[in-house]
């Protein structure tokens, strides 16, 4: 490659870089950021065992469930073969987070009627000859704006007429007393079974259950056509988003057990960015001193290399858009000494040559030509481990493989590249028998 070329792709790299330090944010992972981690283990149940394809489901209902939240950059990924690994930075609601993303939101509507006010429970052959064989007994209980009692009546529960998989859409609204609400639409099948049902539930109640609990039990008045309703039940605006959420995505397909969950505060974040830079720094000082101590000269240049490369590294991250977390930090910091490592291995051989006699020019392009072999042995070696723990890891250990993985190609770069056209910049001024360019 001509000189030319070399400055004009040089110009070209850092005027991108620049451009995408300027225009591209970088996103911070959850424990620079702060946010929610969620460990969740699906379980087996009597009709669907654990396998690749409930997995995949429960996933695919999280994500709808998490990108509804709003959360910027989750990771949600799986780990092992039943877990599953949610993590929301910006996020502080832990509670929320946890039952949005981990409860089933089964929504059924159910065949009723009003049960008897007793002062003792009702026996189960009492409930059979009131409401027939199959029916139960549950409570349904009102409340106001506060959360306070008001009401509780028993109530018999007999057909399941509708079910979650019927529903077409759910949207939040109000009633005409501007009391939060859901709204939801029926499929075409499910609005023939509600017509069917509020045709033979005129003057009963039609009750609404959300996971097993009585929410609503309204009075059907005529049979409704449509495959409109309203599910009311002194809701606050928050659980009617929530249940919005939850019923668009729909059930999961297994249950899911919640292993741990922790919020990591954005105090620690900042503090851990803090301590990194820091480390960064004294690395960088250090390493630039020892280069420079042993080298002379081509350490100086090995030290504007590192510069670059730390600028071209950074515009990397941002334009692959990777999110940034502690051990990326740690994968940057530990890809600075690998630039120099191989600026080592290059100087090395040209510290040979120029000491066999060879000129300062020529020494310098067959140190260049021996090193690249081992310089590129050394880096493809390290890009395999990367590419191990980016397949089998999880999380921040991903986060250190691609950090890690993307160093590497950019210090093969600025060391094998930016290194080389320095030294030929700096060639007119050195003597051919100067033996100071390398200690």
């Amino acid at each position: 490659m001509s000189q030319r070329l070399r400055i004009l792709l040089a110009i070209g790299v850092l005027i991108a870089s620049v451009a995408i330090i300027i225009l591209r944010p970088l996103h911070l992972g959850l424990d620079l950021r702060g946010g929610v981690r969620i460990v969740l283990e699906a379980q087996d149940t009597e009709l669907v065992k654990v396998d690749a394809d409930a997995i995949n489901g429960v996933l695919a209902i999280i994500r709808d469930r998490v990108d509804s939240l709003g959360v910027a950059e989750p990771v949600i990924a799986t780990k092992g073969l039943r877990q599953i690994v949610v993590e929301l930075p910006g996020l502080d609601d832990a509670q929320r987070a946890l039952r949005l993303i981990g409860e089933t939101a089964q929504l059924t509507f159910v065949e009723a009627e009003w049960a008897p006010m007793t002062e003792t429970p009702l026996t189960a052959e009492q409930i059979a000859l009131l409401a027939g064989p199959d029916a139960s007994l549950a409570m349904y209980t009102q409340r106001d704006n506060e959360g306070r009692v008001i009401s509780e009546k028993p109530i018999f529960l007999k057909k399941v007429a509708i079910s979650g998989a019927d529903l077409k859409s759910a949207y939040p609204g109000s009633d005409q007393y501007s009391r939060p609400i859901v709204n939801i639409e029926f499929s075409p099948e499910g609005a023939r079974k509600f017509h069917a049902v509020t045709g033979r539930s005129v003057g009963k109640p039609l009750a609404i259950l959300l996971d097993g609990k009585v929410i609503s039990a309204p009075q059907v008045n005529e049979a409704i056509s449509g495959g409109r309703a309203q599910i009311s039940g002194q809701f606050s605006n928050q659980e009617v988003r929530d249940l919005v959420i939850q019923l668009k995505a729909g059930a999961l397909p297994v249950p899911v057990e919640v292993i741990s969950n922790q919020i990591v505060g954005p105090t620690l974040g900042k503090d851990s960015i803090a301590k990194s830079r820091v480390a960064g720094v004294i690395g960088f000082v250090l390493i630039c001193a020892f280069m420079i101590m042993v080298y002379r000269i081509p350490g100086v240049i090995s030290a504007i290399a590192l510069l670059l490369y730390l600028f071209i590294f950074y515009a990397a991250l941002k334009f692959i858009g990777a999110t940034l977390t502690l051990p990326g930090i740690a994968g940057f910091i530990l890809t600075m000494g690998m630039v120099v490592d191989s600026n080592v291995i290059i100087f090395e051989r040209i510290k040979e040559e120029h000491q066999n006699g060879v000129g300062y020019l020529t020494a310098v392009k067959i140190g260049f030509q021996k090193a690249f072999a081992t310089v590129l042995d050394a880096n493809i070696t390290t890009l395999l481990a990367t590419l191990v723990l980016f397949v089998l890891g999880t999380g921040p250990i991903r986060g250190f493989a691609v950090t890690l993985s993307l160093g590497i190609i950019v210090s093969m770069f600025t060391a094998v590249f930016v290194s080389q056209w320095l030294l030929l910049l700096y060639a007119p001024y050195a003597k051919e028998n100067q033996k100071l360019v390398i200690k």
